[in-house]
């Protein structure tokens, strides 16, 4: 009897130590994250020097296309256009000196997907700018569209392109006809999936033999175990097996492809260099722009990931000791997240140091 009772007895202190040391360990993380900064939401264009100042005369127009789709499949679980993959590129291209146009396969007022650990002052922007929310709760139905007047074609991502955009008869003509007239096509994401089952002239997969960089099966499949169930096909081995040579970079990070007018991005951490690739590929140097925190967080990933953990500290010293710039923290932890899902506790760690040394270098800035 009293045996059971010290058995009892060890499973309840067990079980105390191992909330108290979660407790802990959440106290920890949530010390490494900035404060909130609740001016963000109210984000103007107008505040934005880099959307107002020094902008080109004007260069043309640039069709942005996004999915009419918000549910994925059978699940039930919602989807739409990843805002951020719209935001970020919508204001380059402006800022470039380009109108942009929004349509998608339904016109109307596409389903849109925002994720508040992402949003930044160009994302909130968008949502502040009364003449982009306009062009997109009133989006350019495919079929009414006139390939003749837009110098490029951008495919936004999100998982609702995986339904509506392959196989669609109006987004097949307007990359046939952007290929034979050698004008820009990018894509990021799940906008790749725009590129699925579409024949060219001579009979040829466009996709044969060409560069190309999308989500790629190991996101997919980390964020959505049962993916293989909800899509119609995973993005990465449909564009392998419609003949596409696959540059996959390392997960959750900026990766793009540039094969002559095509430029694809890997995930939403692409969008800022796939635009302004877009922009150079149609024949202008892109404007300077101020790399933002989360890129950098970027850069401090990709160091680690290839360099280790000292080169990764060696890049966020220079980047805001040398550069006075910041580093998204925020970043840093969910990278950490990220790897305790993929059982890797010691790169889970190591990011959540290199979340600290972020926060004390730049408070002694």
């Amino acid at each position: 009897m009293f045996k059971k009772y010290r058995i009892i007895k060890w499973i309840l202190t067990t079980l105390t130590l191992i909330v108290s040391i979660l407790i802990v360990i959440g106290i920890y993380i949530a010390s490494l994250l900035p404060a909130e900064d609740e001016t963000l939401v109210h984000s103007r264009a107008s505040d934005i020097t880099y959307i107002t100042k020094e902008v080109p005369a004007y260069r043309g127009k640039i069709l942005a296309v996004v999915t009419n789709t918000d549910i994925m499949g059978t699940s039930g679980k919602g989807t739409g256009y990843e805002l951020t993959e719209l935001a970020r590129a919508y204001y380059v291209f402006k800022a470039n000196g380009f109108d942009v146009d929004v349509a998608s396969p339904l016109g109307g007022k596409p389903p849109v997907v925002l994720d508040d650990d992402d949003m930044g002052i160009f994302d909130y922007a968008f949502l502040n700018d009364s003449i982009a929310q306009s062009k997109t709760n009133n989006s350019i139905s495919l079929k009414d569209v006139n390939p003749e007047i837009y110098e490029a074609v951008y495919f936004v991502g999100g998982k609702g392109a995986m339904f509506d955009f392959p196989n669609n008869r109006f987004i097949q003509s307007l990359i046939q006809d952007f290929h034979k007239n050698n004008k820009v096509i990018g894509a990021v994401c799940h906008g790749p999936a725009a590129f699925v089952n579409i024949t060219l002239d001579d009979g040829q997969s466009f996709l044969k033999n060409m560069q190309v960089s999308s989500f790629t099966n190991k996101e997919e499949l980390l964020l959505i175990p049962n993916a293989v169930s909800i899509f119609p096909f995973l993005l990465q081995d449909e564009l392998i097996s419609q003949g596409a040579v696959f540059n996959e970079g390392i997960m959750y990070l900026e990766r793009i492809s540039h094969d002559n007018n095509v430029i694809t991005g890997q995930n939403p951490w692409s969008v800022w260099a796939m635009a302004e690739a877009m922009v150079k590929q149609i024949g202008y140097t892109p404007k300077h722009r101020a790399i933002t925190a989360e890129e950098n967080a970027v850069k401090v990933l990709f160091a680690y990931e290839t360099k280790g953990k000292e080169d990764a500290k060696a890049a966020i010293k220079q980047i805001v000791q040398g550069n006075k710039q910041s580093v998204s923290r925020s970043l840093l932890v969910d990278h950490s997240a990220v790897s305790v899902i993929q059982g890797d506790l010691k790169k889970s760690y190591d990011l959540l140091s290199l979340a600290s040394y972020a926060k004390d270098i730049e408070f002694d800035k």
